[in-house]
């Protein structure tokens, strides 16, 4: 009988775990792979990050957030928010203009400089991209750091904040290169 209670009691902590895990994996926290060249050098293929699924509203997310959304139904990007619903996106002279202010993106300095003196991302305004002045209400403009080689809201337009899976927060393989995501 006392055999009987401690398996009991094991098959409960185990079922506990389990749920445990599963609740955790899919409603607040996952880890993902990146998959391909688009978002270095910032994130590397191959990657290991955790996502957080927490926030993924139109309020909770800024711009410059690096962002899984869904591109298609069975494929997944991941790509950095560069404008949220109101805004007019312009690039000249591989500057980034959101609404006539520039902005500065500290993020791409490293890939610049490698570039030597190449431009990293060509001119373009949104309107010639997506046919419509400003990113549309529940939508993102979103960009690979990779600008030469990314598949991004320039080719298939604004995104869909009911997409949005969630936002990349650290990357945790290979140990080496452990980061927090900016």
């Amino acid at each position: 009988m006392e055999k009987r209670k401690e398996l009991f009691s094991w098959i409960k902590a185990i079922a506990i775990a389990v749920i445990l895990a599963f609740v955790i994996r899919t409603f607040t926290f996952a880890p993902i792979i990146v998959d391909g060249e688009s978002m270095m050098p910032t994130l590397q293929d191959h990657e290991r990050l955790v996502l957080n699924k927490f926030g993924t509203n139109i309020d909770d997310i800024e711009r410059f957030d690096v962002v899984v959304f869904h591109a298609t139904e069975k494929k997944d990007y991941i790509k950095r928010v560069i404008g949220k619903p109101g805004d007019h996106i312009e690039y000249k002279d591989d500057t980034l203009y959101i609404n006539g202010k520039e902005y500065k993106e500290p993020y791409l300095d490293e890939y610049k400089q490698e570039m030597g003196g190449e431009l990293l991302t060509w001119d373009f305004k949104l309107e010639d991209k997506t046919g419509s002045m400003t990113v549309p209400e529940n939508e993102l403009f979103v960009m690979g750091d990779n600008r030469q080689n990314s598949l991004d809201s320039r080719e298939i337009g604004t995104i869909s904040i009911d997409e949005v899976v969630g936002k990349a927060n650290f990357v945790y393989w290979p140990i080496n290169d452990f980061k927090i995501v900016k």
